[in-house]
């Protein structure tokens, strides 16, 4: 552990520090002071909670929304945007891009590095087009990792538990002079929640990041990784199951210092999927590509993505940020019409104007062109009022826009359904007469230290008008493409949060969200989730090296949109039964993990039990999704 390390955990027994966070602006800030809602979990936070994935750890943030679909597949996004193949979350590590633009969906399963060496996690809710363009439209989650410097020496990890889960990591980190380097290693896996004797997952991952210190004050970075997953098992549509192995490799480099970036960055999706048509209409429908072939379809997807800022100060009252980014993705295979590119360009220019002392006016712009639609133009004003150095009000609001991916624009699919001997072809492809999806979001928020920092209070309101949804629509009996639907929907919605440390051992927090929809969108593009739900947990260190960490999830009941006609047509003329077909409604739940530990060997080693669903609340998370069960696990950790 490093001296910065210790000194932070000793400032912790004591009272709540207060965050410095660099996802809202590109730049390091306090985050009473960022323009937009940014919600921290520290590396403690990881190290306690026993979490096997990103997805588990992102539930204890008030407004966001986590499903589990399977052992291999979740749904992540914010304030009743979420829902099956959720696609617009922007996913950052150290701010390169680990969202699959050509495909619209985020690997939340496989990040190329494991928790141990994440620093902290900042989320970002609501839009942020005007510092990241395309995709940041219901917010950005931002994972920071250690500074190679902070994580010198070897560290290894190994948690294996029910449901065949396996996880480990190998850690390796040191410094030359003015050079550091971290090197990792990882092997992930797990079983299917709906058959503990087939695999849902299985990845391996490498990882090498090295920073080297300029006598100028900058830093070049150079940094990549591959993670090879041969087993995935996601649910993508209201009838399929994919299993789809995958490699995705990516390579960045850059140079940094206070005032300026500019990053260079490659990554590679190397995918192929096998449809699996649910037992129920199995006998019946066989989805495929182009050809027809369900089984190894072939993707490979490439992204290159240069991206720099400037930020300058004039005299004590602005500071002008400036930044421009291009962005080139590609997608080949057998089930798009052809080799799909797509060319992207953004500008964007901020201003920081602190108009008194306790008021500063935050607004920027941002302008991005597309080679698929037209130039789309994305704003932010916020006002942060500071009437006391522990209290901090914040208005703003934002518009932000996704584009069609090029599985939108590109596909070319067929499913093929057989009655009685008689077989029909269902065409599906890709239209270039796509708009961009749009948002516009209001909010308001409060933040207040009490009790000599022992105590913050969080309160926000927000209004969300979503507008223009891509979805795959049928136009026919055998065609179907994807459009624009008309029809908005509205979210308005509330959280409430509080993080106290009542005593030097314990820390807590428990938040409460709530949110409701109103739209004029139909069918399966209709907006979903659950009003209500809360969260809370608490942390415990004791001197003796005991640790306890406990969460508690309760989710309310929610309706998803899906396609059931397929369903019906069969069941209609018996050929399945009318219990095959399913319902949009999932029930409310209870979502409780646990956690204890013991360091000894001078805080260098730790075993640890965890328990996910300790009171095995069997409960599914999607009307499509896999009936969740508990997993118990054991864990050790090894600092050399």
């Amino acid at each position: 552990m490093s001296l910065q390390t210790e000194q932070q955990l000793k400032e912790e027994l004591v009272f709540l520090r207060e965050e410095t966070v660099v996802t809202a602006n590109w730049r390091e800030q306090p985050i009473s002071e960022a323009p937009s809602n940014v919600y921290v979990i520290s590396a403690e936070d990881i190290r306690q909670s026993g979490a096997t994935d990103l997805p588990t750890l992102l539930r204890r943030v008030p407004g966001l929304s986590v499903i589990e679909m399977s052992g291999g597949d979740f749904n992540v996004s914010a304030r009743g945007d979420n829902q099956q193949r959720a696609n617009r979350m922007l996913l950052l590590i150290d701010g390169r891009s680990s969202y699959v633009d050509t495909q619209g969906l985020v690997p939340w399963k496989t990040l190329p590095v494991s928790l141990l060496e994440i620093k902290q996690i900042e989320v970002l809710k609501g839009p942020a087009s005007v510092i990241y363009g395309f995709n940041a439209f219901d917010g950005v989650i931002n994972i920071i990792t250690k500074d190679p410097r902070d994580t010198a020496g070897t560290t290894l990890q190994a948690g294996a538990g029910e449901y065949g889960t396996v996880r480990t990591a190998a850690i390796h980190g040191g410094k030359a002079g003015d050079l550091g380097y971290r090197l990792s290693i990882g092997h992930d896996q797990q079983q299917q929640w709906r058959d503990r004797n087939a695999l849902a997952f299985r990845a391996d991952r490498f990882n090498g990041q090295m920073n080297y210190l300029l006598n100028s004050g900058g830093t070049v970075r150079v940094e990549g990784g591959v993670i090879d997953a041969n087993r995935a098992d996601f649910s993508s549509g209201d009838f399929l199951r994919l299993n789809s192995p995958y490699t995705l490799s990516y390579a960045r480099v850059g140079y940094e210092r206070d005032d300026f970036f500019v990053r260079a960055s490659w990554s590679q999706n190397n995918v192929s999927s096998s449809n699996e048509t649910v037992p129920a209409l199995a006998p019946f429908v066989v989805s495929g590509d182009k050809n027809g072939n369900p089984f190894n379809i072939p993707f490979l997807t490439n992204s290159y993505d240069l991206v720099s800022q400037y930020t300058h100060a004039i005299g004590n009252t602005h500071r002008v940020t400036l930044g421009a980014n291009y962005r080139h993705n590609t997608l080949s295979g057998t089930a798009v019409s052809g080799l799909g590119q797509e060319n992207r360009f953004g500008v964007y220019l901020q201003d920081e104007w602190r108009l008194l002392q306790t008021l500063t006016l935050t607004a920027g712009i941002r302008m991005d062109t597309h080679s698929e639609i037209n130039p789309t133009y994305s704003p932010r004003v916020a006002l942060i009022y500071a009437p006391h150095p522990n209290h901090t009000i914040r208005l703003s609001g934002s518009v932000a826009y996704k584009p069609p991916t090029l599985v939108e624009t590109n596909a070319d699919l067929r499913t093929t359904n057989t009655i009685f001997g008689f077989s029909t072809t269902n065409v599906g492809q890709g239209s270039h007469n796509l708009k961009p999806e749009r948002i516009t979001s209001y909010e308001a928020e409060y933040q207040g230290w009490f009790f000599d920092h022992r105590a913050r209070v969080r309160l926000t309101v927000f209004d969300n008008h979503i507008a223009d949804v891509i979805e795959a629509v049928g136009l026919s009996p055998t065609f179907g493409t994807w459009m624009n639907i008309p029809g908005v929907a509205d979210i308005q919605g509330a959280e409430a949060g509080l993080e106290f440390l009542p005593a030097s051992w314990l820390k807590g927090y428990v938040n409460y969200s709530y949110q409701s929809i109103s739209q004029s969108i139909t069918g399966a593009a209709r907006r979903g989730g659950p009003r209500s739900t809360l969260n809370g947990g608490l942390r415990a260190n004791w001197d003796n090296g005991l640790n306890a960490d406990a969460a508690v999830h309760v989710v309310g009941g929610a309706s998803y949109p899906i396609r059931t006609e397929i369903y019906s047509t069969f069941s209609t003329i018996g050929l399945i039964p009318s219990s095959a077909i399913p319902t949009e409604r999932v029930d409310s739940y209870t979502l409780l993990n646990l956690r204890g530990g013991y360091r000894f060997w001078n805080q260098k080693a730790e075993v640890a039990i965890s328990a996910y669903n300790a009171l095995n609340d069997r409960h599914r998370e999607h009307p499509l999704g896999d009936t969740i069960g508990s997993r118990v696990m054991g864990w050790f950790t090894l600092t050399l």
